[in-house]
């Protein structure tokens, strides 16, 4: 018996909701190994704190980890501090202003 649904289950609610799988064929190939070694994926999602808030968007991958983790895979949310502290450099992009590392963690 194993430990995670058939790689055609776990394809099938991986592609449920996705437009695309960049590539599609190395994750299949993982999970592959997934299954014949018995080891769970470690599935990440790096989150930027550079807002206080979250919205509807963010609930589209928090769910595709989500996803990962019913299947029997490892999901880690990762939120990293170091690209909202230097916000964006070339100074196009004012949404992504730069924040003081006070600010990172209480968005965080």
């Amino acid at each position: 018996m194993s430990l995670f649904p058939s790689i055609n289950e776990q394809m099938d609610l991986i592609r449920k909701g996705t437009e695309e799988i960049i590539p599609e064929d190395e994750l299949i190939k993982k999970i592959e190994k997934s299954i014949s070694e018995k080891k769970a994926l470690k599935i990440k999602c790096g989150c930027d704190p550079s807002r206080p808030d979250l919205h509807l968007g963010h609930s589209v991958v928090l769910r595709k980890l989500r996803d990962f983790q019913n299947l029997g895979h490892t999901a880690i949310l990762l939120i990293g501090d170091f690209t909202a502290m230097i916000g964006d450099p070339s100074g196009r992009n004012k949404t992504r202003p730069q924040l003081s590392i006070k600010e990172v963690r209480k968005n965080a």
